[in-house]
């Protein structure tokens, strides 16, 4: 049997229940108004109205699971719907999911490596254009040398990171 679930306003579903209570309650008298409602003929089939963007899953949870979900989701920032989403498309897709706090930190980072990047871009191209001898040449290249360890730190934290929210939504 399939089911129908209807989302009412608190007044109405007084009012509804009133009208239900001498007709065998709520299920019974909902199916007597569908059924007088379906006797007419049937209409012709439309196209579906929900893309594949618009499916709605809904899920019953104990009230124990519940509150496990939003303390979790709370715990990383987000509500539980945005949680479970990110969750099944974790699974679905196998890329990371970012929660607000960690798609600001990557924002972060990434300006810093571009930063780095103009940095090592500069010295690159004035070690190309000038003829420098002795000390000063030294003092770029370690600058260089620098940089380049400075690059190398960057990558492995964000590897981490993402390492670590790929671990996080995976199977523990």
């Amino acid at each position: 049997m399939d089911r129908l679930t209807v989302r009412l306003p608190p007044d109405l579903i007084r009012r509804f229940d009133a009208a239900a209570a001498g007709r065998g309650g709520r299920s019974r008298f909902l199916r007597s108004l569908i059924g007088g409602a379906a006797q007419g003929a049937l209409p012709e089939p439309v196209a579906p109205l929900v893309s594949p963007r618009d499916a709605k899953l809904s899920l019953r949870l104990t009230a124990d699971d519940m509150a496990l979900l939003e303390a979790e989701a709370a715990r990383t920032g987000l509500s539980r719907t945005q949680w479970t989403v990110a969750l099944i498309r974790r699974r679905l897709h196998e890329r990371p999911q970012l929660s607000p706090s960690e798609a600001i930190a990557f924002v972060g980072i990434q300006r810093e490596l571009r930063r780095i990047g103009v940095n090592v871009n500069q010295i690159a191209r004035a070690l190309n254009t000038a003829v420098l001898e002795g000390k000063v040449l030294d003092l770029e290249v370690a600058q260089l040398a620098d940089f380049a360890t400075e690059i190398r730190a960057h990558l492995v934290g964000v590897q981490d990171a993402f390492r670590g929210n790929l671990d996080y939504w995976s199977d523990r």
